[in-house]
């Protein structure tokens, strides 16, 4: 596992050397706790393997937007890759700029697209010929030109869970690839769109290269017919979803993989093109746990039960895809191993963290849920009204609230009842 600012001494986890515990019983739970050095060595591990080459690296906003985290990256010269007008305006509060952010996304409004255009943003990843012909009218109102790369759908499968792959024809993301050709030419005749590059994201959480070296050799190909019609492709964007382990897979080390599509596209003959690497999960996905405390043990007559203060609003990947995340004592005790299913409070029977895990635990334990970085947070709600956990950045040894826990009044504070 690539969790080394998470260890143990004497039987306790440590978070870059500040002890779990503390932190569980200085903020609460429950706690995401952030390791600003796994962060920064994941992002130095896709510079390094870009040094010297013509790429750029736009980290993925929607894995994780605390603005200490974006603040991280911005601060060692990422750009970002952005599906929302709301994940702009975080980017720009986090210290990034918008003229190295790739604004994504299937659904831009018109008032998203006028805002990201007007501050300035790198490039518009478009989805579909009516999207183009939105921005092209937004473009021609402002008197600007859009930079533009249309997201190809390369119909490759990356071998990964339904919900996270993106690339195949059956998928609502990108134009059909037997459509692309002709959707470029169109693009190039609108007034007010500036064809720059050409994108691919085909899913998340894959441990292979052969996809992406699939995907890219149909982009490659692509290109020389769109360039053979007049338009001029200047960047290839070949999107994030390199996998992390979560518990037995193994995914290349990301300069292996960086350093393995570039060579690819080198020999391809496109070498002297920009290209653009979109991660996510793989800069922040160990770079973080969540920390929670055993309310219960509760013996069942098939199943025992660790009822825990976390639940599925606050870590939605167990739930939503039947994700597995190790899970683990906080401090190493003396009680009877036994097997238990992870639950939370809330109601219903999805509301589950981890199932069939051989803990030796006792009622008031801390548990550590590990690879909590990545779609963690982000994608956390308020279901059953219950406020959303705190989350913590731990920096050389010293730990620091980068998002308070919210409060119950703060959930409602927008809300009224009708009047008498």
């Amino acid at each position: 596992m690539t969790q080394s600012a998470f260890s143990r001494v004497a039987g306790v986890l440590q978070a870059e050397g500040v002890s779990a515990v503390s932190l569980a019983n200085e903020f609460g739970t429950p706690l995401y706790v952030y390791s600003r050095s796994a962060l920064t060595h994941a992002y130095h591990a896709y510079a390094d393997a870009c040094q010297g080459r013509r790429a750029t690296i736009h980290v993925a906003v929607k894995a994780n937007s605390n603005l200490a985290v974006l603040n991280v990256f911005a601060r060692l010269g990422a750009g970002f890759d952005i599906v929302s007008l709301g994940e702009l305006h975080r980017v720009l509060a986090a210290g990034g700029k918008a003229e190295n952010t790739v604004f994504s996304g299937i659904g831009k409004s018109v008032a998203e697209m006028r805002e990201a255009l007007n501050a300035g943003v790198k490039c518009f990843n478009v989805e579909s010929i009516p999207e183009l012909h939105a921005l092209n009218e937004v473009a021609k109102a402002a008197g600007k030109q859009a930079p533009v790369s249309l997201r190809v759908n390369p119909d490759v499968d990356a071998k990964t869970h339904p919900y996270i792959s993106t690339g195949l024809k059956s998928n609502k993301f990108g134009v059909a690839f037997s459509d692309a050709r002709a959707t470029y030419a169109q693009a190039a005749a609108m007034s007010h769109l500036n064809v720059i590059g050409i994108d691919c994201h085909i899913g998340s959480q894959i441990t292979e290269v052969s996809p992406y070296l699939d995907a890219i050799d149909k982009l490659l190909d692509l290109v020389a017919q769109i360039e053979a019609d007049g338009a001029r492709i200047h960047h290839v964007d070949v999107g994030g979803g390199l996998g992390i382990t979560y518990d037995d897979e193994t995914p290349p080390p990301i300069g292996d993989f960086v350093r393995t599509v570039l060579a690819h596209i080198e020999q391809r003959g496109h070498g002297h093109r920009e290209v653009y690497f979109e991660p996510g999960r793989s800069l922040v996905g160990n770079a973080g746990v969540l920390l929670t405390r055993v309310e219960y043990l509760k013996p069942g007559a098939e199943k025992n039960f660790a009822i825990v203060d976390a639940a599925m609003n606050d870590l939605a990947r167990p739930a939503m895809y039947q994700a597995f995340h190790r899970i683990e004592p906080v401090v190493d005790g003396s009680a009877k191993a036994e097997l238990y299913d992870v639950v939370g409070p809330i109601c219903e029977s999805g509301d589950w963290l981890g199932r069939d895990r051989t803990l030796a635990i006792d009622q008031g334990d801390l548990l550590a849920i590990f690879s909590a970085g990545a779609y963690g947070f982000t994608m956390s709600s308020n279901y059953n009204t219950r406020p959303r956990a705190a989350e913590v950045m731990v920096d050389q040894g010293r730990a620091r609230v980068v998002r308070e826990r919210e409060e119950v009044k703060q959930l409602f504070a927008g809300e009224s009842i009708l009047p008498d």
